[in-house]
């Protein structure tokens, strides 16, 4: 199904599909969060630290499946697979925006 996502969306998930840690750390507003697996990592140098972290251990991979806007809200449903138990999952990703980078994602 195509999905038109917001650019810093579209860009962070392509980022990820590359495992390029720098052109995801771009996405972020200096001051972001993002929460998961129930840990939260506050800041561009975390964030870009879980995302190496991930990208070495478990592989992944994402391809959107669909998307939903909602006020300053996007939510992302993909299919996520890689290195890890269950492999392939679906997956739903609660992204903010602010000041046309990404303010927060839980998942």
């Amino acid at each position: 199904m195509p999905t038109t996502l917001p650019p810093p969306i579209a860009a962070y998930l392509h980022a990820a599909n590359a495992r390029d840690a720098e052109a995801i750390a771009a996405c972020f507003a200096d001051d972001a969060m993002v929460i998961d697996e129930r840990r939260e990592m506050h800041g561009i140098a975390a964030i870009r630290a879980w995302r190496e972290q991930t990208f070495k251990q478990y592989r992944v991979t994402v391809d959107v499946v669909g998307a939903e806007h909602a006020a300053d809200r996007t939510i992302v449903t993909a299919r996520v697979a890689g290195d890890f138990a269950g492999s392939p999952v679906e997956l739903r990703y609660d992204f903010r925006l602010a000041g046309g980078k990404i303010a927060e994602i839980r998942q």
